[in-house]
């Protein structure tokens, strides 16, 4: 497929309804004119109508397929959401306008979803106050991490490191090393955080944990308790990561659990697009003790009613962001909440757990399932008695694209062998899953008959299998797609 500047043709253009009222040098100062033209493609309205409409044909999106990406939440996004998102009285406000004479008048309903979407989140997760800077959820978990070694540094305790479960996201020990920490890894027992191994590695150095709970392996952490008691002792703080937020919303609030921070990717759990559909919003909520080092801004009511910003916080890690966020993204956010109600959210939550279980117990017989026992959101299979007869969980992967489904996350967490990650959340229909069985089971049949077939996939897709390390290696930069 060629690129716009490809399908160019000099003098064609699209038709605007009216010319311009005004001539642009009245409209800008003449240092800000171009002195050329910007070089852009001439085209006309119906040339790039069909290469965006044909782009978007090749490309795999939740709107037209199943998408079990597991650790991932791979929902529907209601598209009310947009339209909220759209509303001229949001979607046209100036990012620097809070700051400027009269500013916060002129904001006010902007400030109220922010200062209401915090106090949800806070109710939701058992947090004192939450910011809503952090731009994704790495970004979150970067912003809490600064947080912990903030409060550490202001009590004069000497922390250098911070453990993560082999089970851990991957950004976990990222975000604690970018942040300057010793990152400790422990060995899981039986699919879960082991307290004797954590024994082993907790000292007075530890300033913190990180860990999510249900984990990557869809298991719920039932040492929570003792694990809590344990980093307590040493003045260690908890860190929960809320990328499985989606199997517990209205059924357990983590703080009162005793986690002491949390990020929340609002792209994952309250109905906003998720990756190349982002931006993403990675939301951080503290417990009380932490909160004077939370970001800058952040959103105030006085006792008339009114809102504003206020950056007076001494004892704050500063700015993370630009401005405040990504706001659309929150914004949808507000809606799915206000839509959902409390009772909505806990039902996407049994409605999620409900799902991973029917999926699981219906492949349970041709797949093996390691922890095979009642999970959350998400359940781990293993294609370890298929590799043996040469057919990896990668090769599954990418046959399951022919037949029309987004695979699911393989090789990850690393403490499976040929790992095949499965994620249907609340949004799939009964139907949908029960046909993703079917041809699941197709494919495993054909790796029995014909594992030279389930290799060679996928075949329907408009490219094929790559060799992603050699692409990754010798990169070469082309105008055709």
């Amino acid at each position: 497929m060629s690129t716009l500047f490809k399908k160019s043709s000099p003098g064609r253009e699209g038709v605007w309804p009216q010319a311009p009222s005004q001539d642009l040098g009245e409209l800008l100062p003449e240092g800000l004119l171009r002195g050329a033209p910007a070089g852009m493609p001439s085209l006309s309205e119906l040339d790039v109508v069909r290469h965006f409409s044909l782009l978007s044909r090749k490309n795999f999106g939740v709107d037209s397929n199943f998408y079990p990406l597991g650790s991932c939440t791979m929902k529907y996004n209601p598209k009310f959401c947009e339209d909220i998102a759209g509303l001229p009285g949001f979607a046209r406000l100036h990012p620097l306008l809070p700051q400027l004479p009269r500013g916060d008048e002129l904001t006010q309903g902007a400030l109220e979803v922010m200062y209401e979407t915090e106090r949800w989140l806070c109710e939701i997760l058992g947090m004192s106050e939450f910011t809503l800077h952090p731009m994704a959820g790495a970004h979150g978990e970067l912003t809490g991490v600064l947080t912990i070694a903030a409060y550490h540094a202001d009590k004069g305790n000497k922390k250098t490191k911070i453990i993560c479960p082999d089970s851990a996201h991957g950004t976990n020990p990222a975000s604690a090393a970018i942040a300057g920490y010793e990152v400790v890894s422990i060995a899981s027992k039986d699919g879960i955080v082991d307290p004797d191994a954590l024994a082993e590695v907790l000292d007075d150095e530890v300033a913190a944990m990180m860990m999510t709970c249900p984990n990557t392996l869809g298991l719920f952490e039932k040492n929570l308790p003792k694990i809590v008691e344990m980093l307590r002792s040493v003045d260690a703080l908890l860190y929960y990561d809320g990328a499985n937020l989606n199997a517990i919303m209205g059924k357990m609030r983590v703080g009162d659990a005793g986690f002491d921070v949390v990020h929340v990717n609002l792209h994952k759990t309250f109905g906003t697009p998720h990756g190349g559909g982002g931006p993403g919003s990675g939301p951080v909520g503290v417990c009380e003790k932490l909160v004077p080092y939370l970001p800058v801004s952040r959103v105030v009511k006085d006792p008339s009613g009114r809102f504003h910003l206020r950056y007076d916080y001494p004892k704050s890690i500063g700015y993370v962001a630009p401005f405040y966020g990504n706001f659309g993204v929150v914004l949808k956010a507000y809606a799915y909440m206000l839509r959902l109600g409390r009772e909505g959210l806990i039902k996407v939550s049994e409605n999620a757990v409900l799902a991973a279980n029917y999926l699981r117990k219906t492949l349970d017989d041709v797949l093996e399932v390691p922890y095979d026992r009642v999970c959350m959101h998400e359940f781990v299979a293993s294609a370890d008695k298929q590799s043996q007869k040469g057919v990896r969980a990668l090769d599954i992967a990418k046959a399951l694209l022919d037949k029309g489904y987004h695979a699911p996350t393989i090789y990850f967490p690393l403490i499976v062998k040929e790992c095949l990650m499965f994620e249907p959340t609340e949004t799939e229909s009964k139907e949908t899953m029960d046909q993703f069985v079917a041809d699941l089971r197709d494919i495993l049949a054909l790796a029995e008959s014909d594992p030279a077939a389930v290799q060679a996939a996928p075949v329907t897709t408009p490219v094929g299998r790559l060799d992603e390390t050699r692409a990754a290696r010798n990169m070469e930069i082309t105008d055709d797609m």
